[in-house]
């Protein structure tokens, strides 16, 4: 039994300062976290490349109780080339819809919902309704007061899917149809749809990663499990160093469609997830700094 607790999704942005500007001032977002990195990261957190690197972590509330984005930044890498893994980012907010108003930031009304593009061209899907607060509530920790409902990734083939995700990762399904399935690992998370194009993946330099964290003693079980099945390991269990925090045992895995899935110990985790109150200044302070604009960048 696996039992998991949906944390982040990660995303590639070439331009922090336009990035930070839309989840933060059009989405509404906090930053939680910032980090910097001076080498590349051995679990491929950056995507592989060899350089200077920063991630910052945003979202609606603390990762103990909130899905969260993780903005990941390579120094000097100008432009990312999207695919078409990522379907969108479902969020409950009439106050980020009235932000991109006054911002006239473009969107699009697509059944009833409304679509915003990230800088980069995520797509983030807009339900028009108040957006949920603990504050409000008097219950500051829970999932339920998190706006951020669905995180929808494409499949090629949905049998295959969930076949993997939930015969193998045993994700619960909540609800399934001829070309998407719902899944969780607990009552009020944020939902992973899986929705079936009918096309192949692909995933192209900005593909994403979704992290999940489980108890420590669990990521050998997930390691035999996939093994057993002969599915993709990308890394093997592997502990993660972040200067002056805690350290984080990861496994990460590809899907049949090579969607990313990192697997991280809870008992790591949570400490190193902690919100760092001076998170907004340093993103802030290292946009300032960063000069790598002045060069010709890679992809």
């Amino acid at each position: 039994m696996i039992s998991g607790r949906a944390l982040h999704y990660v995303v590639r942005v070439p331009d922090r300062k336009k990035t930070i500007q839309f989840y933060r001032d059009i989405l509404g977002m906090k930053v939680l976290r910032h980090e910097e990195f001076r080498e590349g990261c051995a679990a491929a957190c950056n995507g592989g490349y060899d350089n200077r690197w920063s991630k910052t972590m945003v979202g609606y509330g603390p990762e103990d109780t909130h899905f969260v984005v993780e903005l990941t930044y390579n120094y000097m890498v100008r432009d990312y080339k999207l695919g078409n893994d990522l379907v969108g980012i479902t969020i409950r907010s009439s106050e980020a819809l009235k932000r991109a108003r006054e911002a006239k930031w473009p969107m699009v009304e697509e059944n009833g919902k409304y679509i915003l593009q990230a800088p980069i061209g995520y797509k983030m899907v807009i339900v028009d309704e108040p957006q949920p607060s603990d504050k409000e509530s008097g219950l500051r920790q829970s999932w339920a007061f998190d706006p951020v409902e669905k995180i929808s990734l494409a499949v090629s083939n949905l049998e295959k899917s969930v076949n993997y995700w939930h015969g193998l990762l045993k994700m619960k399904i909540l609800k399934k149809s001829d070309k998407a399935v719902e899944l969780s690992y607990g009552e009020g998370q944020t939902v992973l749809e899986l929705s079936d194009i009918g096309a192949p993946i692909v995933r192209e330099t900005a593909g994403g990663r979704i992290a999940f964290a489980v108890p420590y003693e669990q990521q050998p079980e997930i390691d035999s499990i996939i093994k057993k099945a002969n599915e993709k390991i990308l890394t093997p269990l592997i502990s993660l160093d972040t200067p002056g925090k805690a350290t984080v045992r990861v496994i990460i895995l590809a899907d049949p469609d090579g969607h990313e899935i990192c697997f991280v110990d809870e008992e790591g985790f949570r400490p190193l997830s902690a919100v760092d109150p001076e998170g907004n200044d340093l993103i802030e302070k290292y946009i300032r700094l960063d000069k790598s604009d002045q060069f010709v960048g890679t992809t």
